[in-house]
Formats: C-alpha cells, structure tokens, sequence
C-alpha cells in the first residue's frame, strides 16, 4: 500500500476557509485569496476561475499528485466546489465522506459516496492500486485522519494572507504530532512544506 498523504490551503492564521464558504463562496469571503495559487493569481467568485497554475506552484502540485492513485474529500469540500461541475478534477477516484449516501452521482463522474473514513481508506487504498491516497480537506477529514494515526504526510501551503475569520484547520484538535520537513517550495502566492508524520 502507498502512503497517505493530507494536502491543504491555510492563511498564515491557520484558516483554511473565510467566513460564509458554501456553493456561493466555496472558500468563503475573502478565501479565494488562499487559492491565488492555484489559479495562477488573483482571481474573483464572480470573475475567471481559471485553473493556470504555473512556476515553482505547479511543479510543486504536479510532483505531489504524480503519485496518487485515488483521493478522499470531505461533503463540505465537495459541495462547496459545485461537485467540480460534475466531474473529478483529480488523478484517480475521488471518494466523498458524507452521512448522505444516497445522493450518489452516477459513477462516470468519478465519485464515490461513503459514510466513514476508516471505510473510505480501504475503498482508497484498493483503489489506488498500490499508489498514494490523496486527503484534500476539509479541515475536519485531514483532523479524523490525524487523530486516527493514518496519516503518513501532512502538506501545508501557506498563502501570505492572514483571514481573522473562518474555518482554522486545527480547530478542537488536542493530539501532539511530530512533523518532519521533507520539502519546502516557495512562491509569490504560496509557501508548500511537506511534512512526514512522525509514527
């Protein structure tokens, strides 16, 4: 079996949503400046959301994704993006946590619904066929995951942009987790670490 590797977008603050996220404003008010990276620079709820990754960003992105085989996101994550207008984005099946199951999306999309995370590994790691599993957030999966001790690395990006307000990412978390800096990739929009959890 891969590794599980837990990716996520926080300001300097530690908020990885600003106030009010949802369908209308998926990373809140004032959020989507956490995501300047990923799309290539400013950009607006109302305007381009166009995905233009590019420089030390995308090589950063391209080489932690390399190595999925599948990928797990909370309903709150999946919801928020619009469901990623129907379609997964991501390399390999996208497995969605969520007490609702019984909106699955047809299975084209490249979704699957499941109520539990420890279920939502085993379907993963099957899945990925010996690669990595992805955890993309939000906030309350990459906590379940950590506490859990299923974690085997934990990357941060952090945007230059302190929010006040929002979802913290470790909101309630009360464990002591060692972390090992593996990588480090600076950019105008972001700083990346990967970390190694520390068994």
């Amino acid at each position: 079996m891969g590794k599980v590797i837990a990716s996520i977008t926080t300001s300097v603050d530690g908020f990885v949503t600003g106030p009010d996220d949802g369908p209308e404003y998926g990373l809140g008010k004032g959020g989507e400046r956490l995501h300047y990276w990923v799309m290539g620079g400013p950009w607006t709820y109302d305007g381009g959301h166009d995905f233009a990754m590019h420089g030390p960003d995308k090589e950063f992105y391209d080489e932690l994704v390399a190595s999925f085989g599948a990928g797990i996101c909370g309903r709150g994550m999946y919801d928020a993006a619009g469901a990623w207008g129907g379609t997964n984005p991501f390399p390999g099946p996208l497995l969605v946590l969520t007490h609702r199951t019984g909106d699955q999306p047809a299975p084209e999309a490249g979704f699957t619904f499941v109520s539990g995370l420890d279920d939502a590994l085993a379907q993963a790691a099957e899945k990925a066929g010996g690669n990595d599993v992805g955890i993309g957030g939000g906030a309350d999966v990459i906590r379940q995951a950590l506490a859990a001790g299923r974690v085997d690395e934990l990357v941060l990006s952090t945007a230059p942009v302190i929010l006040g307000a929002g979802k913290r990412l470790f909101d309630g978390f009360d464990r002591d987790v060692d972390l090992e800096v593996i990588k480090a990739v600076g950019s105008q929009y972001a700083t990346h670490v990967r970390y190694a959890v520390t068994k």
